[in-house]
């Protein structure tokens, strides 16, 4: 297909680049609604009372930790399709926020709870995404196509 010594990275780098931005790119609209949309959204997104009430509860420190999640996923995803080594990095502190946000959500809070039975699949989903591209970026790296 294509190598490091030619300079051209294979059809699949662009695939995953593309996807991993457009899945990415929701994370911070969704971060950016709730912090500005407030209810109205939230309910137009099907929350109930209680998981909007979650939502207010949760700790200023909590709502940087998912920040930094949301915003270094599409950063890293965006640095991916420069081919920057650094999207390595940078999807690793997302993927670090990611499991920080799962702590608080199952182990600190009742957000298990209140998110419903539901929530543990989107969020293994979501995991799984943080896994592969910090995998992927790490396998691009290795082998020559970042920079």
């Amino acid at each position: 297909m294509s190598d490091t010594r030619s300079g051209r990275v294979p059809r699949h780098y662009w695939v995953v680049g593309l996807v991993g931005l457009l899945w990415n790119s929701y994370g911070p609209f969704d971060y950016t609604m709730t912090q500005t949309g407030g209810d109205a959204y939230l309910r137009g997104v099907g929350m109930t009372d209680p998981q909007i009430a979650y939502l207010h509860a949760m700790p200023v420190w909590m709502t940087g930790v998912w920040a930094v999640g949301v915003w270094g996923a599409l950063l890293g995803s965006i640095l991916l399709l420069a081919r920057k080594r650094l999207a390595f990095p940078v999807f690793v502190a997302s993927l670090a926020a990611f499991l920080v946000s799962l702590i608080y959500q199952y182990g600190l809070s009742n957000g298990a709870a209140v998110m419903g039975d539901t929530a543990w699949i989107m969020n293994a989903v979501i995991l799984a995404g943080c896994v592969f591209l910090v995998w992927y970026s790490r396998m691009m790296a290795k082998r020559g196509f970042l920079r």
